[in-house]
C-alpha cells in the first residue's frame, strides 16, 4: 500500500476509515492500522514475498488484545508463513487469551463434503470450545459469544460469491455488530486476483448463504475490503479493524506471492479450480457433473449424455478470450453432489489460455447456452438451486429461452458498474 494510501485510512485519532464511515478505535488499533499499511515489503530471501494477515499480527500487534478473550474464526486454511495453524499461533502467544474456535462449511479439516452439517466440539490438539457455525446456526448466537470479547476472522477466501466463507465472515460481522463485539479480519489474497470483476450482481430477492449480499459473481476483492464493503454499505456497523497483508498486489496470481496454496475444500485442490468455479459452479444447478470426485473438479463438465466434441466445436467458435476448451473423460468417485458416481462419463475441460482476459462467468453461460442448443431433451436444472447460484431466476429463463450471450451479459453492465463504484472506496491494495 503506497504512503499516501495510508494517510487516507487516517483521519482524526482514533477512528479508521472504511469507504464513508469511520470506525472509532483505540490508540493500539490505530497504530495497527498505520504500521501494517506502511511497513516496508518484507525480505523476499527470508520467505514468501506477501506477508498474510496473521504474521503480520504476529510480528508486531499482538498486544492489542491485551485483557480480551479471543474466539477465532477459522480452519485448516489459516495458517503462519512457517506452517502453524492460526489456532496453534494463537493458542501458543503469551499476550492472547484464545478462548474459543468457531469454524465454517467443511469443517476446522476442510475434509467435510459441501453441504453436510459441521458439529460444535472440542479441538482435540488445543482442548479449546469448537462452536460451528455449519450445524444448528451459521449465524454466532449472543450465547456463542457470551464469553468472547473480541472475533478474529482468518480463512483463506477464493474470491467467488457461490462460496460460503465470506458467508460465514458476514454472519459473524452482524453478530458483533449485535453483540457489541470487535471484529477483526486478518487479511488474506484473493486467489484468483483482485484486477477482475465479472458476471451478474446478486438480487436480493435471491439472497441465501450462497450470496447474501448484492455483489459480482466475481468480486475482485480480499475478505479484508468485502468486510469493509459490507460493514459500511450495508449497515452492519461492527467495530471492525482489518490487518492488511505486506507485499500483495492486485494484479498478483496466487503463485507470484509465494504462499502455499492449501485446498480451502475438498474440491478445490488448486487454483485454476477456484478460476474456473467462478463460472463452471453454476452447473452445480443442473444435471452434469462438474467433476466433484475427480483431481480437476470445477475445471470440467461432463454427462452421459453430453456430445462433447460438438460442444468443443461450437464453444471455439465463438473465440472466447482467455480460454479454449478440450474435449475429456473422467470418472467421478464417491462425488458429494451424487452425479454420475463411477461412471465414465464425456466433458470439456476448460483450460486457462491468458488469465487477464478471461471471463469464466461469460465461457459458462456460453457453455450453457450451446448445451442447452444440442441437447435441449436432456439439460434440466435443479431450479431453486441454479437460481440461489445465479442470483437471480432471470438467467435460468434467459438460457432456456436462447437469449443470445451478448444480451444476458450486457444486462449485467449497469449494476457491475455501480458495484465497481463502491468497491473504489474500500480497495487496500494497490
Amino acid at each position: 500500500m503506497t504512503a499516501d494510501r495510508s494517510r487516507s485510512a487516517a483521519t482524526s485519532e482514533g477512528t479508521f476509515a472504511l469507504g464513508n464511515r469511520q470506525y472509532a478505535l483505540g490508540g493500539v488499533a490505530l497504530a495497527l492500522v498505520l504500521a501494517a499499511c506502511a511497513a516496508p515489503a518484507p525480505d523476499l530471501a527470508a520467505g514468501p514475498e506477501v506477508m498474510a494477515g496473521i504474521d503480520v499480527l504476529l510480528e508486531e500487534h499482538a498486544t492489542m488484545f491485551a485483557g480480551q478473550r479471543v474466539g477465532l474464526i477459522t480452519n485448516h486454511t489459516g495458517t503462519t508463513a512457517d506452517g502453524r495453524s492460526t489456532i496453534d499461533a494463537l493458542a501458543a502467544n503469551p499476550d492472547i487469551r484464545l478462548v474459543a474456535i468457531f469454524g465454517p462449511e467443511h469443517g476446522l479439516r476442510g475434509d467435510t463434503e459441501a453441504g453436510e452439517q459441521v458439529e460444535s466440539g472440542r479441538d482435540p490438539v488445543t482442548g479449546l470450545s469448537f462452536r460451528s457455525l455449519y450445524g444448528e446456526t451459521r449465524k454466532p448466537t449472543a450465547e456463542m459469544l457470551a464469553d468472547i470479547d473480541v472475533l478474529i476472522f482468518d480463512i483463506q477466501d477464493v474470491g467467488v460469491r457461490y462460496y460460503t466463507y465470506p458467508w460465514t465472515m458476514a454472519l459473524a460481522l452482524q453478530a458483533a455488530a449485535e453483540t457489541g463485539r470487535r471484529f477483526v479480519v486478518l487479511d488474506r489474497p484473493d486467489p484468483i486476483g483482485g484486477d477482475l470483476v465479472q458476471g451478474n450482481v446478486l438480487d436480493t430477492a435471491f439472497a441465501t448463504f450462497v450470496g447474501l449480499y448484492p455483489v459480482p459473481m466475481r468480486y475482485g476483492l480480499t475478505v479484508g475490503e468485502l468486510a469493509g464493503l459490507l460493514n459500511a454499505e450495508h449497515g452492519i456497523g461492527a467495530d471492525l479493524t482489518v490487518i492488511p497483508m505486506r507485499g500483495w498486489r492486485r494484479s498478483m496470481s496466487f503463485e507470484e506471492t509465494g504462499l502455499r496454496w492449501v485446498a480451502p475444500s475438498p474440491n478445490m485442490p488448486s487454483v485454476e479450480s477456484a478460476t474456473h468455479y467462478a463460472g463452471t459452479c453454476l452447473f452445480e444447478g443442473t444435471n452434469l457433473s462438474v467433476g466433484r470426485g475427480t483431481p480437476e473438479a470445477f475445471t470440467q463438465i461432463g454427462a452421459p449424455w453430453l456430445d462433447a466434441v460438438a460442444l468443443v466445436g461450437r464453444l471455439e467458435a465463438r473465440a472466447i478470450p482467455g480460454v479454449r476448451f478440450d474435449t475429456t473423460r473422467f470418472t467421478p468417485r464417491s462425488p458429494g453432489d451424487g452425479k454420475y458416481g463411477e461412471v465414465a462419463i464425456p466433458g470439456i475441460r476448460f483450460r486457462v489460455t491468458d488469465a487477464t482476459r478471461y471471463d469464466p462467468t461469460l465461457a459458462a453461460v456460453a457453455a450453457l447456452l450451446e448445451i442447452r442448443a444440442l441437447h435441449a431433451d436432456s439439460l434440466t436444472f435443479r431450479e431453486s438451486h441454479f437460481d440461489r447460484l445465479a442470483g437471480t431466476d432471470r438467467l435460468r429463463l434467459q438460457v432456456l429461452d436462447g437469449v443470445p450471450l451478448e444480451d444476458i451479459t450486457r444486462a449485467w453492465q449497469p449494476a457491475r458498474d455501480a458495484f465497481m463504484r463502491t468497491r473504489a472506496r474500500f480497495l487496500l491494495y494497490n
